[in-house]
């Protein structure tokens, strides 16, 4: 019988026969909980038909969502920092793709985005970990013949912050920090503009044009540099980098954060602060996204209704009385 109780009171899925031309043809797999008898038995009919003419070679292979995510799971996940909540997610949604081919992966993912109970950003968030594997099966393992997550549609995230501090508001949290590596570290992402991530890997680099900062990989996966600004020149040229971790300046700037009434900022905001300084003392936002390393315009384009709000003002002033010059003082 290819359907039977497994003991952890799932159904297990077995296939194990010989099929003239192919040999004998092996598959086992454990179906998602709570399915019923019914769903089981409809699987192993198609998953059955599916197995007899792929041995016989009547029709070309399709592989599985879920053998491609156990490749990745296997190949990738080693290296994944995010590792635990990878496979949460994609357990979470495992009964969605259950049986299902990697030609599928667009019906799962409208299927899921219509059913599931939860916002769209943890929607976003599983489909995208679900659209990675597949992706790295095809790309590494040969699983498919093109991409698999070319149509898999994603729901829009507006998760987009937009606060903005000045300096005169950062400075008394900085005060609040007192002496020490955290308030360092932060001063130097408001002045760069960088991820505290890269602050503190920042290396100190003499330039023709000055001390700067440099860092051989970022998040783009392309090398950065950035010059210091002279006011907090001292602080690099002194000690860099900061003998501190990033779960450290995060902590003790939301302290010094909610010290200063703005506990709804985090430190993360300083680098939006810091492209709203850029853009309000006149510059583009090319060049703010050069500053700030955005790999695409894209990336810069939230900063765009502040550059807005300058052509606002540059468009207001049309037709305005202009200042006349102060004239010219006769010489004695």
């Amino acid at each position: 019988m290819p359907i039977t109780r497994h003991h952890s009171g799932r159904w297990l899925f077995q296939f194990n026969r010989v099929i003239p031309g192919a040999g004998r043809q092996r598959a086992n797999r454990l179906l998602p909980p709570g399915w019923t008898r019914a769903q089981a038995l409809e699987y192993e009919q198609k998953e059955t038909a599916r197995l007899y003419a792929l041995a016989s070679g009547v029709g070309s292979r399709q592989f599985l969502i879920e053998d491609s995510v156990l490749e990745y799971l296997k190949g990738r996940g080693p290296d994944l920092k995010s590792l635990k909540d990878i496979t949460s997610s994609l357990r979470i949604i495992h009964p969605y793709y259950a049986g299902k081919t990697l030609d599928q992966l667009p019906e799962i993912s409208a299927t899921y985005i219509r059913q599931a109970d939860v916002g769209p950003a943890t929607i976003h968030h599983r489909l995208s970990y679900l659209r990675s594997a597949c992706r790295w099966a095809w790309k590494h393992k040969g699983m498919g013949e093109h991409d698999p997550g070319e149509r898999m549609l994603l729901p829009s995230v507006r998760n987009a912050r937009h606060i903005y501090l000045t300096r005169e508001q950062v400075m008394p949290v900085f005060r609040s920090m007192g002496l020490s590596w955290s308030r360092d570290a932060a001063r130097v992402a408001f002045y760069t503009g960088w991820r505290i991530g890269e602050v503190l890997r920042g290396v100190p680099l003499e330039t023709p044009s000055g001390l700067a900062l440099s860092i051989p990989d970022t998040k783009n996966g392309a090398p950065k540099i950035v010059p210091v600004h002279h006011k907090v020149e001292h602080l690099v040229r002194r000690h860099w980098p900061p003998q501190v971790t990033t779960w450290t300046v995060s902590k003790d700037t939301k302290a010094a954060l909610r010290d200063c009434g703005l506990g709804h900022a985090r430190l993360h905001d300083l680098r939006h602060s810091a492209a709203s300084e850029m853009i309000n003392s006149g510059f583009d936002l090319y060049t703010v996204g050069a500053v700030l390393g955005h790999k695409s315009v894209a990336s810069t384009a939230r900063y765009a209704h502040l550059a807005h709000a300058r052509l606002r003002d540059a468009v207001g002033a049309i037709g305005g009385k202009k200042m006349q010059p102060e004239p010219k003082k006769r010489a004695a």
